[in-house]
């Protein structure tokens, strides 16, 4: 039986499937993995699942498929929030946001929470997890300094997860005085040539972890 890979948000089903051959569906919600059980495949991978507008993903329920033998990677958005809560249950961690909650770089799930599209699964705003990374580029690469990246990701905090985008950022920012309003498309510029999706990185790394062990 093909691995099960649940994403859509992250990474689309056809970007996905060049790297990985999967029965991919879409992000997990509650009891899904329960109901995986009837018929179980040897590997699921978690990448995307429902936060806050429906029942999320039990960890009870990941518990018991961990329990039955079934390999469970996660990464990337709520797989790497479970695999972090689950490590010690043998749940499986991969990529840059797993390692930032198990440092406690990051500890809520909003870090990783997007509101996105019912039908297509495309995300409608950018996870706080993306922007730290490309505001870090940003100072990095001198265009912000070191207090304006700071301020810049308290105002996104302060966002509403679903009205994350670097407009409202950068417009709640000049609000605020932390930039001025002819930095704006400095700024804007940057981040559409050097946006860091830390998030899609990851998942490709569940994806390339999971071919390999369905290699063994």
């Amino acid at each position: 039986m093909k691995p099960v890979v649940y994403t859509g948000t992250t990474i689309s089903h056809s970007d996905a499937q060049k790297i990985l051959d999967a029965d991919y569906r879409p992000p997990v919600r509650r009891h899904d993995i329960r109901r995986l059980l009837i018929t179980p495949p040897e590997i699921i991978g978690i990448i995307d699942g429902v936060f806050f507008d429906s029942a999320a993903v039990a960890h009870r329920e990941i518990i018991e498929a961990l329990k039955s033998g079934i390999i469970v990677i996660g990464g990337g958005s709520m797989g790497a929030l479970r695999a972090y809560e689950l490590e010690s249950y043998g749940m499986i961690g991969v990529g840059k946001v797993f390692e930032m909650y198990r440092k406690g770089i990051i500890e809520s799930d909003d870090e990783v929470a997007v509101t996105f599209d019912a039908e297509s699964n495309e995300a409608l705003s950018i996870p706080l997890v993306n922007i730290r990374m490309t505001v870090e580029a940003a100072k990095d690469a001198g265009i912000l300094n070191s207090g304006q990246a700071i301020a810049i990701i308290e105002t996104a905090q302060k966002l509403f997860y679903p009205d994350r985008n670097y407009q409202n950022i950068i417009i709640e920012s000049i609000k605020s005085g932390t930039i001025l309003d002819n930095e704006k498309k400095k700024i804007l510029d940057f981040i559409k040539i050097n946006e860091v999706d830390i998030k899609r990185q990851d998942a490709i790394k569940v994806l390339e972890k999971i071919k390999n062990f369905d290699k063994i």
